[in-house]
């Protein structure tokens, strides 16, 4: 069970390492673009690709599903990035149960969105868990942990790339181990939890009175989604990639200044530094072409 590019890695771990992967339940097609066109989820194409039976309930809780599970008999579900909660009652149905996924360091970022909350918080090292579900948001037990470092050239997407295949590889591993009774699940430590809940457009919007290491932070870890912006003559601008500089001034807060590399924008103790903009209406640009369009050198850049 999984949609996005991030369960790719795991389904195709599965299927490498010899397992019989008898389905594969995914969300189901959703518009994207400006055409607003059905867009299959990455899970579904891989699926297909490898001519694996598929489904994709708009809610998982449909009656067939458990039909498909009692008829079936599986082993275990795996779960990764699936995008829904499974009902309590369906999760015994598995001789081991349902196995996730998850891009933490449990019991650390409970939740949908651990990889942009660690970057946004400025962590230096995260990781994967692969744990048991129960009836609580991530909060079963825990077969294996791996970490990994948080680069700071890393992105969410970036990071995710490699987490997702961390994920497959220890995946495999922890199923062997379970396949030979050879490991147990440990329960976590709940007073340790922390969570990461799911992102929302208006977290994207920047305060430049914030200091320049948040809001750089929060420019990697919001990207593709709702993505760091802020506003320009009314307008929207993202901001997907940026680099920044500590230095001390008495400009305002928000001021976007053409210079040398570009352009950069003022903030609390330095500058944040655009690399890629995306003005409203326009194709993702490198932050000097971008400056060689504006008419004025310096622009101030509102919250609308």
């Amino acid at each position: 069970m999984g949609t996005p590019e991030f369960a790719v890695p795991s389904l195709n771990a599965l299927i490498e390492s010899g397992h019989d992967v008898v389905l594969v339940i995914t969300q189901p097609d959703r518009p994207q673009g400006r055409g607003r066109r059905y867009i299959p989820p990455p899970v579904k194409v891989e699926a297909l690709r490898n001519d694996i039976p598929l489904i994709q309930p708009e809610r998982i809780k449909e009656g067939d599903i458990y039909k498909m599970l009692n008829e079936i008999r599986p082993d275990a579900v795996v779960v990764v990035a699936y995008g829904q909660i499974i009902p309590e009652d369906m999760l015994s149905m598995p001789r081991h149960g349902f196995i996730n996924v998850h891009a933490s360091l449990l019991p650390l970022y409970r939740g949908a969105a651990p990889i942009n909350r660690a970057i946004m918080d400025g962590c230096k090292v995260t990781g994967v868990s692969i744990m048991r579900l129960d009836a609580g948001l991530d909060t079963g037990p825990v077969y294996m942990k791996a970490e990994e470092i948080i680069r700071d050239t890393d992105d969410a997407i970036s990071l995710g790339k490699r987490l997702a295949m961390l994920g497959a590889e220890k995946l495999v591993e922890t199923i062997y181990l379970i396949a030979r009774d050879g490991i147990k699940a440990i329960p976590q430590d709940h007073e340790k939890a922390t969570y990461a809940p799911m992102l929302k457009k208006e977290e994207g919007l920047i305060d430049w009175s914030m200091d320049a290491v948040t809001i750089f932070n929060r420019i990697r870890g919001l990207v593709p989604w709702p993505c760091a912006y802020t506003y320009m003559d009314a307008k929207l601008l993202k901001i997907w990639k940026a680099t920044f500089s500590l230095e001390d001034h008495s400009l305002e807060y928000g001021l976007l200044m053409k210079d040398g590399r570009g352009m950069k924008v003022v903030c609390k103790d330095g500058f944040i530094i655009p690399q890629k903009v995306q003005l409203e209406g326009k194709k993702i640009m490198d932050s000097q072409a971008f400056a060689c369009g504006l008419k004025m050198s310096n622009v101030l850049l509102e919250a609308k």
